[in-house]
């Protein structure tokens, strides 16, 4: 063996003689003059040490870096190509090495999704199938930009991709996901943009697994694989990427270890080593004239077929420059001096790849080397702006494959009951909870099929999520069970498959038929579920293209472009035209409010141009610090439920001409007929101005002599004739809602017209709506508004429909109902109205909140839905008595004319929103799109001082926000 061989190698030195190559392709006078300069400086055991590319890991031991150490001193190797690790140990190093280095060494690193490829503590882009669903070329290009940026910062001047490989084999067991997909077109375009992202920021690009890995069935890390096409096929598919990037300037390639007759007639003679692959038709005939990487050399491919020295010296003498992850580099370089000695290695030869290697030194700053900057290292590989772009990429990247009846958007929530199955191994959460964030959505589990099937039966809609973890290699195949289930259950169900795995997973899947609506999400990841969720309820269209086949199932490039709705979305500050790092002030005003205790806990959210940028909780549910703040925890807001729940009905009666702002509260109701306050007119009601007292404290009348509830109106147990229920354990009788109207009926109104915040007429119009419609306000809000919305996380009375885990306490009440206050309104007449009052009652949180003011901000539409008109909009959100000094709008609050009020002050006067007592606000400014919200229970353990409001922290947090705004 080892004869056949020497002959081969004295066959290709007499080739190569011939031609007497001679690198020329400088750049630049300084370059050549550099490259020429150092060249003559080195010794030949130097030149030698400049072709091997050697493995260094930063999660290795002290072994592995002396061992490197004494490769670079001893053995003068020119570069290293890093792998697992992280990276400050990895940039420690590299510093190291690099001082110990006589020539700076060239410094590469597999990061085909970003250095996350090989390091922890670094960020990930997408896999490039997710790519080959991408449409917008210039996303693709800012990611190599970014991608080389982070590869900048590490001290690495090679990135070993794009990946060209066109895979048409669905079962390739090592490329699939690192493959743009199966058209050599599609694969190109991805390709290309890419490389032009990396290049720009002085990294050098390199295209890989040349000839061609995307039509194989193993592993060229396990075997060698066998491509039996034709010359003609290979440079119609395989060779077409390269050919397009070798004339855009591709920097470097890196050559597989393949068995391609048709290029190499030596039998089992792997294209790393073959001289006709490598300088025959890389170099001649394809005119490349960039680096050319060996694929890593330890590979069973490569090594099984030579020993190590012997394997390296064959790569080299084939045509390659650099001879990647050598075994032994010793053992290698003694079997050049003896290829040499026995003029096998010419100096002609040895120089063309030498000189070649030291000007991509020069082009890499390596004249000029400086050590890498451990300073913000971490913070600098993890900006803001990684994330801005990926959630662009997936955006653009999911797809839907199939949508009969367009059930994507489920747009008519009212009509829906929806469940979510969940498939596969993985988290799902994510895509769960954002899910729910748009429609009440619940998940239904079960150990047998016979028992989910009939959990399923109530629901109209059932959303299948199959979630496999997001590892490049991993194995995605639904089991046959998993199979089944899913054919099952889209039989008797209308069904939303959405798949976060390969597109390769729907393989086995034989009949689509009965499914509606299929969405590729490719990853399972925290992006990739929350766009997926964005585009099932239509805040974000699908844009997506399939980038291979499935079967006879689906073509190459199918995509259903879905409909876009104006729900909220999510997505990035810096996407929106806000600062993430003015933006993070809200975290530090908060976090005060929790330790100075001013409340317990609290939601902020922000969101603008209609996509949530800010959602966090802060705190515990009390002081305890029992139960953490979850994002979905539901808060008694207050007077928010003024505008919230009183407000947008008053205003759908006034868009339907059914109730005019001159109306007459005698006319209104007929309690009030005969009383002076028979002309008070609806609009002066919602400005605050029908001088009406500030309040009555009604449950003061309902207690005995010793201030506890008085008996003969109170029982511990509901019945009938004690059917309002005031508290846990406390049921005011029955009708004494009637008494709060005369109450109000009797009251003395204030002298002098002019603003005094006043609850009774938010009470008295809870009395008109219940009157005029014939519904509880709680279920006509629920039915015109929270339903269709998708507001499922609000409602009057919370504890009929959540567990009081979920709702944090406002009040351990010793004055009234003398007992902690918990999924109960705190308002203490709203509780006597069986908690359904039009001025308090509602519980939510900060995500429904923040619906219901995006349609305010959306002039009475969400979701193609208008639920009044736009002029009536702007009716009610107008400031009539500025001039007076009453800064209010109808129903709405509006920003302080003076100094002292409801905002920072840094908000404009086409602004609106409302403040509650227990600690809430909600605000929404029309000018800069921006919807605010922040909920507490600052009252609890009692409702004393409220440190909150002086201490301006939900004003503070809202300037935060504007001075966030950046464009």
């Amino acid at each position: 063996m080892r004869f056949s061989i020497l002959v081969f190698l004295f066959a290709i030195q007499a080739v190569s003689a011939q031609k007497a190559r001679v690198f020329s392709d400088y750049k630049t006078v300084a370059e050549k003059k550099w490259v020429d300069s150092v060249y003559s400086n080195l010794s030949f055991d130097e030149k030698l040490g400049q072709l091997f590319m050697v493995a260094a890991y930063s999660n290795k031991d002290s072994t592995h870096v002396r061992g490197i150490d004494k490769l670079i001193t001893d053995y003068k190797i020119g570069g290293l190509i890093f792998f697992q690790g992280g990276p400050v140990r990895q940039a420690k190093l590299t510093n190291r090495f690099q001082k110990k280095s006589k020539l700076p060494l060239f410094i590469g690193i597999d990061a085909e999704w970003g250095l996350s490829m090989r390091l922890d503590s670094t960020y990930r882009y997408p896999w490039n199938m997710t790519l080959g669903g991408v449409q917008d070329m210039a996303l693709i290009e800012k990611m190599g930009q970014q991608m080389a940026i982070q590869a900048k910062r590490m001290g690495i001047h090679f990135n070993f991709a794009p990946v060209l490989d066109v895979n048409t084999n669905p079962a390739n067991p090592i490329i699939g996901n690192r493959s743009f997909g199966e058209d050599k077109i599609n694969v190109t375009d991805r390709a290309l943009a890419l490389m032009r992202g990396i290049q720009s920021q002085g990294v050098f690009a390199t295209g890989k697994h040349f000839p061609g890995h995307g039509d194989t069935a193993t592993d060229s890390h396990h075997t060698l694989p066998f491509l039996p096409f034709t010359k003609e096929r290979l440079h119609d598919i395989e060779f077409y990427p390269y050919k397009k990037l070798f004339s855009e300037g591709l920097s470097s390639i890196m050559v597989a270890h393949l068995n391609v007759p048709s290029l190499e007639p030596t039998k089992n003679y792997p294209t790393s080593l073959s001289y006709n692959v490598v300088t025959n038709l890389v170099q001649d005939e394809m005119g490349f004239k960039g680096l050319i990487f060996t694929d890593a050399l330890n590979m069973k491919a490569a090594s099984s077929f030579m020993q190590p020295g012997d394997v390296d010296l064959e790569a080299f003498l084939a045509g390659n420059d650099v001879l990647l992850f050598a075994e032994n580099v010793p053992v290698a370089i003694e079997k050049f001096r003896q290829a040499y000695n026995d003029s096998i290695l010419s100096n002609d030869r040895l120089e063309l790849s030498v000189k070649k290697i030291l000007a991509y030194k020069y082009r890499g700053g390596l004249n000029k080397y400086t050590p890498i900057d451990l300073k913000n290292l971490y913070n600098d590989l993890n900006g803001h702006e990684y994330d801005d772009l990926n959630y662009q990429l997936y955006e653009n990247a999911v797809t839907v494959l199939k949508n009969e009846k367009d059930i994507v958007p489920i747009m008519e929530l009212e009509n829906e009951k929806i469940a979510y199955v969940k498939l596969g191994d993985d988290d799902g959460s994510v895509y769960l909870s954002t899910l729910q964030k748009y429609a009440d959505v619940t998940e239904v589990q079960a150990d047998t099929l016979r028992v989910l099937t009939e959990r399923l039966k109530p629901y109209s809609t059932v959303i299948i999520g199959y979630h496999k973890a997001d590892g490049a290699w991993k194995k995605h195949d639904l089991s046959a069970k998993e199979l089944i289930w899913l054919d099952t259950i889209a039989k008797n169900k209308r069904v939303i498959f959405t798949v976060f795995a390969k597109p390769y997973t729907l393989i086995p899947v034989k009949n689509f038929r009965n499914i509606e609506s299929i969405v590729m999400a490719y990853q399972n990841n925290v992006m990739s579920q929350t766009v997926a969720a964005e585009i099932v309820f239509g805040a974000l269209g699908a844009k997506g293209k399939l980038p291979v086949s499935i079967a006879s199932s689906f073509k190459l490039n199918d995509g259903i472009f879905t409909k876009t709705t104006n729900r909220l979305g999510f997505t990035t500050p810096e996407n929106v035209g806000m600062s993430s790092a003015l933006l993070s002030k809200i975290d530090l005003i908060a976090q005060r409010a929790i330790n100075e205790k001013m409340t317990p806990g609290l939601q902020v959210l922000v969101a603008r141009k209609g996509k949530v940028i800010y959602q966090k909780s802060f705190g515990y549910h009390t002081y305890d610090n029992d139960i953490k703040v979850k994002n979905s925890d539901i808060y008694d807001v207050a007077s928010l439920t003024k505008i919230l729940s009183t407000l947008p009905n008053i205003m759908q009666l006034y868009d339907k001409g059914q109730l005019s702002l001159d109306a007459k509260l005698g006319d209104m109701l007929p309690a009030f007929a005969n009383t002076d306050k028979k002309n008070i007119t609806l609009k002066d009601m919602l400005l605050h101005q029908a001088r009406f007292q500030a309040w009555i404290p009604f449950y003061q009348e309902t207690l005995d002599s010793k201030k506890k509830p008085d008996s003969l109106l109170y029982r511990k147990m509901y019945s009938p004739e004690f059917p309002n229920q005031v508290a846990e354990h406390l049921f005011l009788v029955k009708g004494y809602n009637d008494t709060i109207v005369s109450r109000i009926a009797d009251s003395k109104l204030l002298r002098k017209k002019e603003y005094k915040y006043s609850d009774f007429s938010f009470i008295l119009l809870k009395e008109y709506l219940e009157k005029k419609t014939g519904k509880p306000l709680d279920v006509l809000s629920q039915n015109a508004f929270y339903k269709p919305l998708g507001a499922a996380y609000t409602s009057y009375n919370p504890l009929r429909k959540w567990d009081m885990c979920s709702i944090p306490p406002t009040e351990i009440d010793n004055y009234f109902r003398y007992e902690v206050i918990q999924g109960y309104v705190h308002d203490m007449a709203a509780a006597m109205e069986d908690g359904v009052a039009g001025h308090a009652g509602l519980f939510s949180n900060a995500m429904d909140v923040a619906k219901i003011m995006q349609m305010y901000l959306q002039k009475g539409n969400y979701a193609g839905k208008q639920y009044f008109s736009a002029k009536t909009f702007d009716t009610f959100n107008t400031c009539y008595d500025c001039k007076e000094g009453n800064r209010r709008g109808l129903g709405f609050d509006k920003p302080q004319i003076e100094k002292s009020g409801p905002t920072c002050g840094c908000v404009s006067k086409a602004s609106f929103g409302h403040t509650g007592f227990t600690g809430t606000m909600t605000w929404a400014d029309p000018e800069t799109g921006i919807v605010y919200v922040f909920l507490s229970n600052r009252t609890y353990p009692d409702a004393g001082e409220n440190k909150l409001s002086k201490e301006n922290i939900r004003e503070d947090i809202q300037k935060a926000i504007q001075d966030a705004i950046i464009e």
